[in-house]
């Protein structure tokens, strides 16, 4: 098959996924990691779409109203995936719930060889990504209509992805995407914040500016050194993620670049990036992005403030700016 300049650039959302693909574990209904949460799995669908978005509810085993965390997965995941994030949350008394993106999940990884680059391609096509974003305020809706709803606190929901799923972020937080004469916006206006990891240039369009400067919430970044897409036709260096950071509009955004590392290894992967720096680039992050909940759910910067000289160690580059 050959691949056109579009969707070579398509392609960029998914590239590493290939080697980040990973078996998951059974799902359980309702399994009690530990005794301060539990993680919930809900099979809902979107009337509306016809779509199936099956969900994973990180849970505090508390009867107040916790804020939340709303995480999307990258191409090929599940609402299995990145669980060292959600169950870190909610021990610390924020929900999560982990989407699953139909038609960009595991089932990708199903089917014959041959067809699987076609397969990414079409998952990484504008309604694929639409519908993303679209699951995203529809799981808010359902969950914040239902009977979990006296549980979580609707004012204080921050959304977070990783890859393909930090463009639906962004997607959520304020991006906008200009297309045949119009421009998408999917803007959901609960969203008080992003976690940002890894992301991809955004959607293939060469100058970043014109769709993120709009992004108007605080927003964290992370990536690494070695944070590399490598598919046949197609490069994309670390230095594409930094982009995204630098062309973020917004009040405050924070960027963290670890010194090392790979593409998948903020996934629930424990060999990539290195058998030593993975586990402690994943403890980091959960130090870090709970740092960024406490600032924007409470007003607190001192953990955000302290966590750079605490990870010197492991990091190239951190900064702090306002966009603009």
């Amino acid at each position: 098959m050959k691949l056109n300049r579009r969707h070579c650039l398509r392609l960029g959302l998914v590239a590493a996924t290939l080697a980040a693909a990973w078996p998951l574990r059974a799902a359980t209904a309702w399994a009690a990691e530990t005794e301060s949460f539990g993680a919930l799995d809900l099979d809902w669908v979107d009337p509306a779409r016809d779509r199936a978005v099956p969900v994973r509810l990180y849970l505090p085993n508390q009867r107040r109203a916790t804020p939340l965390v709303v995480f999307s997965h990258g191409i090929g995941g599940s609402r299995r995936g990145y669980s060292w994030l959600g169950s870190h949350f909610a021990s610390h008394g924020i929900a999560s719930l982990h989407l699953q993106h139909v038609g960009s999940d595991r089932a990708l990884w199903t089917g014959s060889v041959f067809s699987l680059v076609g397969r990414l391609q079409d998952a990484a096509q504008d309604k694929e990504a639409i519908h993303r974003a679209r699951d995203l305020r529809f799981a808010l809706d359902t969950l914040l209509a239902g009977e979990l709803a006296p549980r979580i606190d609707a004012h204080r929901i921050v959304a977070a992805g990783h890859s393909y799923g930090a463009n639906t972020t962004l997607l959520a937080s304020g991006a906008r995407v200009p297309r045949e004469g119009r421009v998408l916006d999917l803007q959901d206006g609960r969203v008080r914040g992003a976690i940002v990891i890894s992301a991809p240039p955004f959607y293939g369009e060469p100058e970043p500016r014109a769709i993120l400067a709009p992004v108007a919430v605080p927003s964290l970044h992370v990536t690494a050194t070695e944070d590399i897409i490598r598919i046949p036709g197609y490069y994309s260096g670390a230095e594409d993620r930094v982009k995204v950071y630098d062309a973020i509009g917004g009040p405050r955004k924070w960027l963290a670049v670890y010194e090392g590392g790979s593409h998948s290894m903020f996934t629930d992967r424990r060999g990539s990036g290195g058998a030593l720096l993975n586990p402690q680039v994943k403890a980091a992050t959960q130090a870090l992005a709970l740092a960024f909940l406490h600032s924007v759910f409470d007003g607190d910067e001192t953990g955000l403030a302290a966590w750079p000289k605490q990870h010197a160690a492991l990091l190239a580059r951190f900064s702090e700016g306002r966009g603009g």
